[in-house]
């Protein structure tokens, strides 16, 4: 089917606009061939604002699906190194069973497993966190709990890689580690957690980034001003 409208001329011909979720996948779909002046980005937004957290935050906080290639191995191997720093685990998959016995084996007593929860009692954790562990080994599109922890004002320790370059800039919302290195997740960590301050200023940014890209209003802003374009393109090509 790809190659088939690749020969007709169907991507260049008879779309008018691609939307697409941060820069790196723009330039994906250059490489691949896609005409650039039709490919916009508008980001995820959330359709409800958690407001933000008040507190400095008593624990790191993971929230994601325990799969491979979501970096929970890399996270427990971390926590190994900083027993002195609490940790509470969100979510489930197939890597649950393996946690737990990790957790257990290497008695990991300030690791939480805390399963599904739902999303107000997810809003209510992040409100109440320190900050974010995002460990992701893969290349994410646009992660919404990255834009949940800003809305909440909480920064986001995350692996250097694909989309999360682009929404997390260094020691201004959030803090970078190199993606499958617990050793420097671990230190990443501990100098988060060691200068509480500069964690809260990073939340404050991280709250400002919300309101000027993530919330449904601007969100809203985008979309029709992308619409509003593919119109006027159309228009002038009958």
């Amino acid at each position: 089917m790809l190659t088939l409208h690749t020969l007709l001329g169907t991507w260049h011909k008879m779309i008018d606009v691609y939307v697409v979720l941060n820069e790196f996948h723009r330039r994906k779909l250059i490489e691949a061939g896609f005409p650039s002046e039709k490919i916009v980005v508008k980001p995820n937004c959330l359709t409800i604002d958690p407001g933000p957290k008040k507190g400095i935050g008593d624990y790191a906080l993971f929230v994601g699906r325990l799969s491979a290639g979501k970096g929970i191995a890399t996270l427990l191997q971390a926590w190994t190194r900083m027993k002195e720093i609490p940790l509470k685990v969100v979510g489930d998959g197939s890597e649950m069973g393996w946690a737990h016995r990790y957790v257990t084996e290497h008695d990991l007593r300030n690791v939480e497993l805390l399963g599904r929860r739902l999303p107000d009692e997810v809003r209510i954790l992040m409100k109440n966190a320190r900050f974010l562990v995002f460990p992701s080994e893969n290349y994410e599109n646009f992660p919404v709990t990255i834009a949940e922890a800003f809305g909440c004002g909480l920064p986001v320790l995350a692996s250097r890689l694909g989309a999360m370059e682009e929404i997390i800039s260094a020691g201004r919302n959030g803090q970078f580690f190199t993606a499958g290195d617990a050793r420097d997740l671990a230190l990443q960590a501990e100098h988060i957690w060691a200068n509480p301050r500069w964690g809260m200023e990073m939340g404050w940014e991280a709250r400002r980034d919300f309101e000027a890209k993530y919330s449904a209003e601007k969100n809203h802003e985008m979309l029709m001003s992308i619409y509003a374009s593919a119109i006027n393109r159309a228009q002038n090509h009958l």
